[in-house]
């Protein structure tokens, strides 16, 4: 199978006619770049020399470097290109009308991991608002969506619990790309941006990110390969947990667990549960820093057997039903803040709805809550169909 081009390169190598003597802002990340490994800051300086003006970093940081939520970076002089960098995570999640009164266009080129909870679809969101009032052109430059395009799976975020990690109604499991994403946005929520995806090449819908060819780069610090950007939709609830989801490992989200946590007891009780596409290893680690630091832990390892029948949200609601009965002592949801919301939990944040919680916290079988969101979803694949740019 032949490379697929990210819309990066597909842009430096046939550019647009309004980019010519334009103005522009970069907003990227340490993700952004060429199949060659080539920074996208570097080599938009290079390929349109003078036009590039500042620089926007979304969640973690411009230099990937900030480790967890709440983490805000702060604004820079980046030291190669000598241009102001401005932070959008932190107490600033938007960017200032200044920064946007030195451009014409806001280019994004952003690696997203196909997950609602992800704060950079967030970070496009408030770009194109901002933009669209600033009448600036956002042009984002699109890159597969590495868990696939066709694969959706969740309850839709109801409108009450919208927050950084889930701004407008959407399921966990999305099967958009980030341009695919921003095109839906604009037109769902009436944002009025004047927005253009330079579409990546090569790309199909049923494509996971090993298909493609292309290097993979951490998108943030605990995403380090594809396993754990697969198990991400629904392991990333752990983090509305006092359970470890293995930050402070070296495979963070496949890692899972607690001191308190007896796996065999687990094992036996899900073994009741159909779990399909992956298998539950039983795992012992410390983690060095984050919950339960420098504490033996016992839980699993997710090892993904059939990336087509697997489905994450599923099975980590799965897993935490049964450690909620296992275990009504031990285990316990996590409080505020979270993601900068001081009052409302953050389980309900990540699963934008508190009925899910609170079907766990009833014992209800976690089949029924799937059956409770099968009829939105299906209204959410038809009304996705005209946002999408990929051949399946």
């Amino acid at each position: 199978m032949p490379q697929a081009v990210s819309g990066l390169e597909v842009f430096v190598n046939d550019p647009p006619s309004w980019a010519k003597g334009a103005r522009v802002g970069l907003l990227c990340h340490p993700a952004s770049v060429t199949a060659a490994l080539e920074g996208a800051r570097e080599l938009i300086a290079r390929r349109f020399p003078g036009q590039l003006q500042v620089l926007f970093s979304p969640q973690h940081g411009l230099l990937g470097e900030k480790q967890d939520n709440m983490i805000s970076s702060p604004d820079f002089l980046d030291s190669i290109l000598k241009l102001p960098v401005i932070s959008l995570y932190g107490p600033r999640m938007a960017p200032p009308p200044e920064a946007l009164a030195k451009v014409d266009a806001v280019l994004v080129d952003l690696q997203d991991v196909g997950t609602r909870v992800y704060t950079f679809a967030a970070t496009l969101a408030k770009m194109m608002e901002a933009a669209g009032a600033a009448g600036v052109k956002v042009a984002v430059l699109d890159r597969p969506n590495p868990i696939g395009g066709e694969q959706v799976e969740g309850n839709l975020l109801r409108p009450e619990w919208a927050s950084f990690v889930g701004p407008y109604p959407l399921p966990m499991r999305h099967g958009l790309t980030l341009g695919e994403l921003g095109r839906y946005y604009n037109a769902t929520q009436k944002i009025g941006c004047d927005l253009e995806v330079i579409p990546a090449r090569g790309w199909r819908r049923g494509d996971y990110f090993d298909a493609t060819h292309l290097p993979w780069v951490l998108p943030s610090p605990n995403l380090p390969t594809l396993e754990s950007a697969l198990v991400y939709p629904g392991q990333v609830l752990l983090e509305g947990t006092n359970l470890s989801e293995g930050r402070g490992t070296t495979r963070p989200f496949e890692l899972w667990g607690a001191p308190f946590l007896e796996p065999a007891r687990i094992k036996a009780r899900l073994a009741e549960i159909p779990l399909p596409g992956v298998v539950l290893r039983e795992a012992s680690f410390e983690p060095t820093f984050h919950k339960w630091a420098g504490e033996l832990c016992h839980g699993f390892q997710l090892h993904i057997t059939d990336r087509l029948t697997y489905k994450p949200y599923f099975t980590t609601l799965a897993l935490l039903g049964v450690i909620r009965e296992l275990y009504p002592e031990d285990f316990a949801w996590r409080q505020p803040p979270y993601e900068y919301e001081t009052e409302r939990l953050p389980i309900d944040l990540l699963t934008g709805d508190a009925a899910i919680r609170e079907g766990l916290d009833q014992g209800s079988p976690v089949t029924d809550l799937e059956a409770s969101w099968q009829e939105e979803l299906e209204k959410f694949l038809e009304a996705r169909q005209e946002f999408l740019l990929y051949e399946e």
